[in-house]
């Protein structure tokens, strides 16, 4: 079963829930997640419990619910959206609670002998809710909570006659609870916004071209969709009529829009710029790209980060200790030292308020919500806390080389032409043989050519000998496109040409002989090669200036590596297998944090492997769900800043953690000195719970790693990886 839980704004809210619901008779797997407000259960239909009885038991502790089973993500991540705070329960409170202290204000000024049962009837309004979740928690498993800890607190200054103070505390109490409302809702605005992108409908073009308005919902593979200019694009999909420009910023963070043609996927949520478009529907409304990222984000935000597993275990020890010192407070000094009773039970309460763990354990949490939000929208998707305090920790960051140090395609970057012939009349020959096949060298050459503005003539009675060579009729002439191995087999190569081929691939580039084989002699050279992503040596760069190694990990041939590394300035390991790509990341790990990019199915078991994976956006579904987290824009230099992303979250998680119990060790020592009293000492709760808060949201502008190091500085020489030392 899954519900709908309202007014869980932190992970304290979370285990009480949790704790309450798992005393039910046959409920198990309990899944909370106080960042969507989901509770997910098993319930036993065997069991005495009852769906209601999950129900009251939540409402009890003071909690909304509702069973949430047919809603969709997308549904339920815009739930509420419209609510402002005001108009939230905990904001209905607080305008009571302040209308109601105002009222015994006005009573004390206007009536001072009233004035103690104006405050004590405003404290008893108050604290009655809280002291009902008070005793439905103690007997659900909490008796500890922080609502206990501010009723005895209240009642207690009452009894002793400060009943202004006592109302102050109720107040100020009610106050930090919408506070903590107000932050869990912006961290949750981004996954909302996101959700928001995807239009509610699509136009549906039937077989026989008519349109109509369907629910997006609906929608099933291989449907056709009109987009038309300024529309949102309804499904993931790809463009089977027609070419725009489409501003994929909401989901890649892009912020160019992207020029898109026949055969070209595109995003659900982006938006159509200019053409008008027919998409071709490939995943429902479930499985598109908004809806996993936000199916990705919502389970990150239940992954705990380790920092906050770890306070959450020290906040249970913490409260009962503070209270056992309060508790102390107030008797050791009466008896032992013959101190005023009155005096002494009033530090005793203060402290109880001191004792109040909310901006502790709303410390990490905080940091880590609103730091998944800003890498979702700068297109760093995360997965977990986890992950996102790992990242920053690494000190090698491993690279697969095709496809994410390199684009994935190659192109041709020379053309040699021999005996007179023109690189023209080589490219124009090349293309015509290759024409049909669908290698990537033979697409590269076609594309060459045709970006050229080359004619292509016509080919005929094509062929093609698996690694060998291809083979064609042009313009009445036998030519072969083939490799250096096997072109000695078909013609004399000359020395001049030999060296030229040599003199290639020594570059890295993999190069292709056009050969008359009439005449058995060579007409030209291709030479093509997966070149570095444009962004790839500033990635490196950045990466090193942080103090992070980087080292690149591939399958191709040692030349062609080597090539790559030079140009980007990094160490490398060429002709590798999987099994060893694993066996390499195995060895790293044994010296410290390491973290792996790649974006194949190949590279799923080093991704698995690593401290941290880290798959391109544009790489394989495999590569996605293996890894702990994704770069939308498929860029280098998100690498970086995941690092930096990382990092500040941690920095922001160290400050909120220093704030929360700086602010309580001051006020504990100021309290049994009797310089503050109760009002301060819950307006230091207050005051903590707000400034960790804030401080957390600041992640949520969050601008990246600047420029630090130029893409055009000069690098150190590349060299084969034998150890991390070297």
């Amino acid at each position: 079963m899954r519900f709908h839980v309202e007014g869980m704004d932190c992970g304290s809210c979370a285990a009480k829930i949790e704790t309450a619901v798992a005393r039910l008779a046959g409920v198990s797997d309990i899944q909370i997640n106080f960042a969507n407000e989901k509770l997910d259960l098993s319930l036993d239909p065997n069991a005495t419990t009852q769906p209601d009885d999950i129900i009251k038991t939540i409402k009890k502790l003071g909690y909304g619910v509702s069973t949430d089973n047919q809603s969709s993500t997308t549904e339920n991540a815009t739930s509420s959206e419209d609510t402002r705070w005001w108009q939230t329960r905990k904001g209905k409170q607080v305008i009571s609670l302040g209308l109601l202290m105002a009222a015994a204000y006005i009573v004390s000024l206007l009536f001072p002998a009233f004035e103690m049962w104006a405050f004590g009837i405003a404290v008893l309004i108050g604290v009655l809710p809280f002291a009902r979740n008070a005793i439905a928690l103690a007997k659900a498993g909490t008796p500890f909570s922080i609502e206990m800890l501010m009723s005895v607190a209240a009642l207690g200054a009452l009894v002793i006659g400060e009943t202004e103070e006592a109302a102050a505390v109720v107040f100020l109490f009610s106050v930090g609870e919408l506070l903590e409302g107000v932050a869990a809702s912006r961290a949750r605005s981004g996954i909302k916004s996101l959700a928001a992108l995807v239009p509610s409908t699509a136009i549906l073009l039937d077989p026989q071209g008519e349109q109509r308005e369907v629910p997006v919902a609906s929608l099933q593979a291989n449907d056709l969709i009109l987009v038309r200019p300024g529309d949102r694009v309804a499904a993931d999909g790809s463009i089977a009529e027609g070419s725009s420009s489409l501003d994929e910023s909401p989901i890649t963070g892009e912020s160019i829009p992207l020029h898109k043609t026949t055969g070209d996927s595109v995003y659900a949520g982006s938006v159509n710029v200019d053409g008008v478009l027919q998409v071709r529907v490939e995943k429902t409304s479930a499985n598109n790209t908004i809806a996993r990222i936000i199916h990705l984000v919502e389970e990150a935000q239940a992954n705990k980060a380790p920092t906050a597993r770890f306070i959450e275990q020290f906040s249970r020890y913490y409260t009962p200790a503070v209270m056992a010192i309060a508790a102390l407070i107030v008797w050791v000094p009466p008896l032992a030292m013959g101190g005023d009773w009155m005096t002494w039970l009033y530090r005793g309460l203060a402290l109880l308020l001191i004792a109040c763990p909310c901006a502790l354990v709303l410390s990490t949490p905080a940091a880590i919500a609103s730091g998944l939000a800003a890498g979702t929208r700068h297109g760093l998707l995360v997965k977990g806390g986890s992950a996102l305090e790992t990242i920053g920790k690494v000190d090698t960051i491993a690279f697969d080389k095709t496809g994410t140090l390199t684009e994935g395609k190659p192109i041709v970057t020379d053309i040699v032409a021999f005996d007179g012939a023109s690189e023209n009349d080589v490219l124009a020959l090349c293309a015509a043989v290759e024409t049909g096949s669908s290698h990537p060298l033979a697409t590269a050459i076609v594309n060459r050519a045709t970006e050229s503005g080359v004619s292509t003539p016509a080919a005929s009675n094509a062929s093609a000998t698996a690694g060998k060579a291809v083979r064609a009729e042009v313009a009445g002439h036998q030519l072969a496109i083939a490799s250096p191995v096997h072109a000695v087999e078909i013609a004399t190569l000359t020395d001049e040409q030999t060296k030229h081929i040599s003199a290639l691939q020594t570059k890295g580039k993999t190069v292709s002989v056009l050969l008359d084989e009439q005449n058995h002699i060579a007409l030209g050279l291709v030479a093509l090669r997966d070149e570095a992503r444009e962004d790839a040596q500033e990635g490196v760069a950045a990466l090193k200036s942080m103090g992070v190694h980087a080292i690149m990990l591939t399958g191709d041939n040692r030349r062609t590596a080597q090539a790559i590394a030079d140009k980007l300035g990094l160490g490398y390991e060429a002709e590798l297998l999987p099994q060893d790509k694993l066996r390499l990341i195995n060895e790293m790990k044994s010296e410290g944090k390491v973290a792996m990019v790649g974006d194949g199915i190949n590279d799923a078991p080093a991704l698995a492997t690593a401290d941290v994976g880290i798959a391109m956006g544009g790489g394989t579904d495999v590569a996605m769900e293996t890894a702990d987290a994704a770069l939308m824009k498929s860029r280098v230099t998100d690498v970086a800043q995941l690092v930096a992303l990382s990092r500040a979250t941690m920095a922001n998680i160290r400050q909120n953690v220093a704030f929360a119990v700086g602010l309580k060790g001051v006020f504990l020592i100021t309290t049994v000195l009797g310089f503050t009293g109760l009002w301060v000492a819950v307006l230091a709760d207050t005051g903590a719970t707000a400034l960790v808060t804030l401080n957390a949201l600041r992640l949520l502008r969050f601008k990246g790693v600047k420029k630090s190091v130029a893409a055009s500085d000069k690098q150190p020489d590349s060299e084969p990886l034998k150890t991390k030392a070297a």
